[in-house]
């Protein structure tokens, strides 16, 4: 970390920039500090150089969007992104994201410092990797950003910096003339011989950084720097030093072929079936990393605002190390065949700090095992112009710098001595000049556009470039896989049924039978239901559509059915939905509407009825309110006293409707709820008698609040006439809380903290289960003689219905708080669903064994909206489906 440049911003939107942080190939990262809330913020700013390049503009903007969609667990989620407008002769709009800032360190400084990790820090650390890319490779995309200097450890866990092609050129180095230089120890071998990128290229990648953090050097590093490209594609990796028990795994990620590396799901499990965050419970880093991150967050924590008027102290730099100098280039391009990569530098720049003072200049340097080699000049389009000043040099940070002085820097051991750090001369980051966990060093020009698929016939020396042309994301793949910022969707083309699923170890979610994008060019859907496990029936603002649950095939599309709700059984064959204005029942095979009921003409005596969402269903049955508006005409005025105005009053009813016969079975008056008049009522009971109904808080008027005095009621229908039987309050159960109830006349319902059972016709308390402090129970599930559980703090369980006896919790393992995981049961009831905003997690029901883990990073598009909807789970009979947003994803279940 340095003091600011006088050529550096000070603002970047509402953030205030304090010290530079580090300097990169493409970017510059600064500490700053939220001039609202005082929080500090890591603002990552494009060079401008590459700031006025559409291609580079285009990828950094792609990449922030998917640091959005990875936001949660081990990525930190994105607070502001800017493109600050400026006149046309000041230059080109800068380029910036900023990104909550925690206390970490690069792994290659880590492994300086403390040496290579023990087994159990590196189980945490590839688990909290594999976790990232199951998100990513869930969506059909692949993230081609690991690299040793986009990987930080925190105290908590592993932190990922950088989302795609560009973070996996975070370890390149600016060199004379507008050069970007990157090393190829990162390289796989399907891309040294022009195939496509997959998910399985991450997890080669995975192998080397385990390697690296394992052993302290990267496999294939070791020998003639021009002989690099061939060791990666045909050597077996060098892992005597690795512990014993990873050994297996890592050796399996580093396979040749594609095929036999094992998925992102398999080797989280493998690695922490506990999860990353589990594992690294208690502490995970050696002491003196964790002291290292410790002492850094309070530096940047005491940071204040720099003065303007801060001098520089020196200018000057110290001589670049001997193995970092750049070779000459020869006139044809790479020499003894070494590989020309053609990667673009992005935003991750987080693993060299060259010229610069860390926080902690301390412990050995970082082992160095391979050399620079060919440098190959950038096309004259994305070269700096010439009028451009080159980077002015890096200076140490003044003692007088808000934060203190910079830490003392400790001799220790480097190739075969001690030798302290100079200030200005640190070691390069993990894929610097020397660095380690790198390799040979070509090159890199940034692509202006996407590459076509190499020519089969090409010769080695061209596919090494287009292979190394993957790396940037450049060569999409034409199969389920795409790369990140690429608008393909996987979608079921066929109508043959899936095959059998894989098995699969537990943590690993299974692969989905198939997967359904919602057209972009449609409205988002606004409900989803399945149809006797044949059909997904999704209703949007335009129309109602169906999904084969076999095969994930679009069959037809409805105008008819948009804005509808539900999507019921009416008898063997036929779909019930009910649109704002009329009950709708369409054939299941093409969409046909074969029947339809206006509700101007089913309820003739109710003029415009307006019908609320089904409150429940029961076989043919269904239950919904409605309310319309009547004129009260005003009462005679007496003799002498003027004729008061009619009055709009707004009546509500509670109807029940067999929709096989098409007939309206009963409605009950009940109190109009707020505004627009129909009460939002939850069958939360069927039982043989009656049905329990709980109304929803939100639509509760401002005098039913006041009159319930902070208590909830249930009420109870006759199931045969809908008589209103009774009205009943249940403790200090509140209006908010999540209430159900059995066919054996119990309810259970959130009381505080905890949960609490009741006898429902007489409120009589029947027994507590405690919840965790500060959270909250959500809607419990009752499934035979279980009632399971949710609560806010993310943790899912099971109670005996009888005795409240607790049988089993477990935790989702998903941080931060909000609404509780929604339960959905397999059609066995073997399985247990809990889906939240951040995952899908699945549960055996019987013993709440974790199963696996699903999350979705969202669109691909990075122009796409962020995706903030929640999950939902539908079973399906041996399928459970799983939506957020427009995805959706056909998972096998027990």
């Amino acid at each position: 970390m340095e003091a600011l440049r006088q050529d550096d911003p000070r603002r970047f939107g509402r953030f205030t920039a304090l010290a530079r942080f580090h300097e990169g190939a493409s970017a510059v990262r600064y500490v700053a500090r939220d001039t609202a809330t005082g929080e500090v913020a890591l603002i990552t700013a494009a060079r401008p150089e590459l700031a006025g390049l559409p291609a580079y503009r285009r990828r950094f903007q792609a990449e922030a969007r998917t640091a959005e969609r990875l936001a949660g667990g081990w990525v930190a989620e994105p607070l502001d992104t800017g493109e600050e407008p400026k006149a046309p002769a000041e230059g080109p709009e800068p380029l910036w994201t900023a990104a909550g800032y925690v206390p970490a360190l690069p792994l290659a400084e880590a492994i300086g410092i403390a040496g290579p990790l023990d087994e159990r820090a590196l189980r945490i650390l590839g688990a909290g990797i594999a976790e990232i890319l199951s998100r990513v490779h869930a969506a059909g995309a692949v993230l081609q950003g690991l690299a040793p200097g986009t990987v930080l450890l925190a105290a908590d866990g592993p932190r990922l910096t950088a989302f795609g092609p560009l973070g996996a050129a975070a370890s390149a180095e600016a060199r004379p003339g507008g050069q970007l230089s990157v090393r190829l120890g990162y390289l796989t071998p399907e891309q040294i011989e022009g195939k496509e990128v997959s998910a399985a290229s991450d997890l080669f990648v995975l192998g080397l950084l385990l390697a690296y953090a394992a052993t302290g050097t990267t496999p294939f590093t070791e020998g003639p720097a021009e002989e690099a490209a061939r060791r990666i594609a045909e050597d077996e990796p060098e892992l005597d030093a690795v512990p014993e028990a990873l050994r297996e795994l890592i050796t399996r990620c580093l396979a040749k072929d594609p095929a036999e590396r094992p998925t992102a799901g398999t080797v989280a499990a493998q690695l922490a079936l506990e999860g990353a965050a589990g594992l690294a419970r208690g502490g995970w880093l050696p002491e003196p990393l964790a002291a290292a991150v410790a002492d850094q967050g309070a530096r940047v924590l005491a940071l204040d605002v720099p003065r303007e008027d801060l001098e520089p102290e020196d200018t000057r730099t110290a001589p670049e190390p001997e193995d970092a100098r750049q070779l000459p280039a020869p006139v044809d391009g790479p020499a003894s065949g070494a590989p020309a990569a053609v990667v673009p530098a992005g935003d991750g720049d987080i693993g060299e700090e060259r010229g610069t003072t860390r926080f902690l200049n301390t412990g050995p340097r970082p082992p160095r095992n391979d050399r620079p080699t060919t440098q190959l000049a950038l096309p004259h389009e994305l070269t700096a112009p010439p009028e451009a000043a080159p980077a002015p040099a890096a200076r140490p940070l003044p003692p007088a710098l808000p934060g203190g002085p910079t830490a003392p820097r400790q001799p220790g051991p480097a190739h075969g001595g001690p030798a302290p750090y100079p200030a200005a001369a640190l070691p390069a980051g993990p894929a610097g000049p020397g660095g380690p966990g790198g390799g040979p060093m070509v090159s890199l020009p940034l692509p202006p556009a996407p590459a076509p698929a190499p020519d089969p016939a090409a010769s080695r020396r061209t596919l090494l470039t287009i292979a190394a042309a993957a790396v940037g994301g450049l060569i999409v793949g034409g199969g389920s896989v795409a790369a990140l910022g690429s608008e393909d969707t996987a979608v079921a083309t066929d109508d043959k049924p899936a095959p059998k699923p894989r098995r699969t170890l537990p943590g690993q979610p299974p692969e989905p039978r198939w997967s359904y994008a919602h057209p972009a060019s449609e409205s988002s859907p606004l409900t989803a239901a399945v149809w006797r496990d044949e059909l997904l029936v999704v209703t949007s603002e335009s129309q109602a559509s169906a999904v084969d649950l076999r095969t994930g095939k679009r069959l037809w599309q409805r105008a008819d059915g948009a804005k509808g709700q539900a999507a019921l059984a009416a008898g063997a064959d036929l779909v019930f939905v009910a649109s704002p204005t009329e009950f709708l029942w369409l054939s299941p095979k093409n969409g046909k509407v074969v029947h339809r009921e206006r509700y101007t003409d089913a309820f003739g005596d109710l003029p415009g009825l307006a019908v609320g969402r089904p409150a429940g269903s029961s076989g043919p049955v269904v239950w919904f309110t409605g309310s319309h508006t009547v004129t009260v005409k005003a009462p005679k005025p007496k003799k002498g006293k003027k004729q008061g105005k009619d009055r709009e009053v707004v009546q509500a009813h509670f109807f029940a409707y067999d929709i096989v016969q098409r007939k309206e079975l009963w409605r009950t008056p009940v109190p109009a709820g707020r505004a627009p008049g129909a009460p939002v009522y939850r069958v939360v009971g069927d039982r043989s008698a009656d049905i329990l109904v709980r109304q929803d808080a939100v639509s509760l008027t401002a005098a039913e609040l006041k009159a319930a005095k902070g208590k909830g009621s249930v009420r109870s229908f006759d199931q045969k006439t809908g008589k209103l039987l009774w009205t009943r309050s249940y403790g200090a159960v509140s209006p908010e809380a999540a209430t159900a109830g059995d066919e054996d006349g119990s309810l259970y319902a959130a009381v505080g903290k905890d949960l609490q059972a009741f006898e429902t016709d007489t409120a009589k308390p029947l027994w507590r289960v405690e919840g965790s402090a500060g959270s909250a129970f959500g809607t419990p599930l009752v499934a035979g003689p279980l009632i399971h559980t949710t609560e806010r703090s993310r943790l899912v369980g099971a109670v005996e219905r009888g005795s409240g006896r607790l049988v089993w919790r477990r935790s989702t393992e998903v941080p931060g708080i909000g609404n509780a995981p929604s339960l959905t049961l397999s059609g066995s009831e073997k399985t247990l669903i809990a889906a939240d905003a951040v995952q899908v997690t699945a549960f055996s029901a019987a013993d709440g064994e974790r199963l696996w883990k699903f999350q979705d990073i969202g669109s691909a598009d990075p122009k796409g909206a962020t995706v903030s909807a929640s999950y939902r789970a539908f079973a399906a009979g041996e399928t459970i489906v799983i939506q957020r947003d427009r995805a959706f994803y056909a998972f096998p279940v027990a």
